[in-house]
């Protein structure tokens, strides 16, 4: 936990801690649905979810915690890495952690959309000899769905998730079915294979709460795994949270109190990555656009789950500034001079980071 930050339901804040906290004084924690012992059981929960992860995961740590992030936020996460990063090992693991349902979809050129949400099938009542057809759900009904290779299906399947990342619902034949709840989408595509693959469009690509970037393990944690992962032992993973509990956590997240300054900060730091509102002379000289509204929203759940994930009830700044960076890099398009000279997205939040 962050050195000076008000503790997980505070009964009061230290007069030390200056403004951006000083709102939360005033706030009514009276205001929470259920009672503070109950939420504080299931929150203390969350470090176990991490060091249960962590039994089959070595390093990582970042990325492990913006999942979780994005699960306690009810968003979906899109993640980039080179093979051999453990991405579907980590998934996997931690829908076993949770006590989710969990499936593993393999995107291919030729996967169709009825291969993802399901198909209708002709079946006969053997009572009455009637036939009519039954919907036979897909993969995608299950509380944890990995995404594999995303950008190597084409847009038409592509876009058979979109409805399901916004309203968990699909709709086929007519019928609206929903999904399970909680229900998360990660999304996985390779940075280095560029041939045969499709670019996810910028419609699809701002349905994922999170763009996460996976990098190389230290020296020291590629060592931890090749000596944990070549031998005879093999890790049991408990199960340290039920679907209904995450249920509970994903209310509790929008529940924490975030005072109006940052909420400030964070459309001011939003509306500066457009070139037509900022004063920024790098966004001017190598964005085409912005982050749009929705990125707001993304940061300020995002800000408040990380909270909950470091027992806090309250945004501090550093959430901020931690999640800036995946809720960010895939809502911001360079234009076609700084792909030439290689000036990513990343490069413009840092530049919009250090202004402030």
């Amino acid at each position: 936990m962050e050195e000076g930050c008000p503790t997980f339901f505070p009964p009061f804040l230290p007069s030390s801690l200056a403004s951006p906290y000083s709102l939360i004084h005033s706030f009514n924690h009276s205001k929470l649905e259920t009672s503070t012992s109950h939420y504080r059981s299931l929150v203390a929960k969350l470090p176990l979810l991490k060091a249960e992860i962590a039994k089959v995961i070595v390093g990582q740590q970042d990325a492990i915690e913006e999942i979780l992030i994005a699960l306690l936020a009810s968003g979906h996460c899109l993640l980039e890495g080179v093979p051999g990063l453990a991405k579907t090992l980590m998934v996997k693991t931690m829908s076993e952690a949770l006590h989710m349902s969990f499936r593993r979809i393999q995107f291919t050129p030729d996967l169709m959309p009825g291969d993802i949400i399901g198909t209708e099938i002709l079946e006969e009542d053997h009572e009455t000899g009637k036939k009519f057809f039954k919907f036979n759900r897909g993969p995608l009904f299950a509380n944890v769905v990995l995404a594999d290779e995303i950008n190597r299906t084409p847009p038409k399947t592509q876009a058979a998730l979109l409805e399901a990342m916004q309203e968990k619902s699909v709709t086929y034949g007519g019928e609206n079915y929903p999904l399970p709840n909680p229900f998360l989408i990660i999304a996985t595509q390779n940075p280095i294979e560029q041939a045969g693959t499709y670019p996810l469009p910028e419609a699809q690509l701002d349905r994922f709460l999170l763009y996460i970037k996976l990098s190389y393990p230290s020296e020291t944690e590629e060592l931890d795994v090749l000596r944990t992962t070549t031998g005879t032992l093999k890790p049991e993973i408990g199960r340290i949270l039920s679907d209904t509990e995450i249920a509970e956590l994903q209310k509790l997240t929008r529940q924490v109190h975030i005072a109006d300054e940052l909420l400030v900060q964070i459309n001011q730091l939003v509306r500066a990555s457009r070139p037509e509102n900022t004063d920024s002379q790098f966004v001017r000289e190598w964005c085409d656009w912005g982050a749009g509204p929705r990125a707001g929203q993304a940061l300020v759940l995002c800000a408040k789950a990380r909270a909950v994930l470091h027992e806090r009830f309250a945004v501090v700044p550093e959430d901020i500034r931690a999640l800036a960076f995946p809720v960010l890099r895939h809502r911001i398009a360079m234009n076609f001079r700084a792909e030439a000279e290689g000036i990513t997205s990343d490069q413009v939040i840092d530049e919009l980071l250090s202004a402030r």
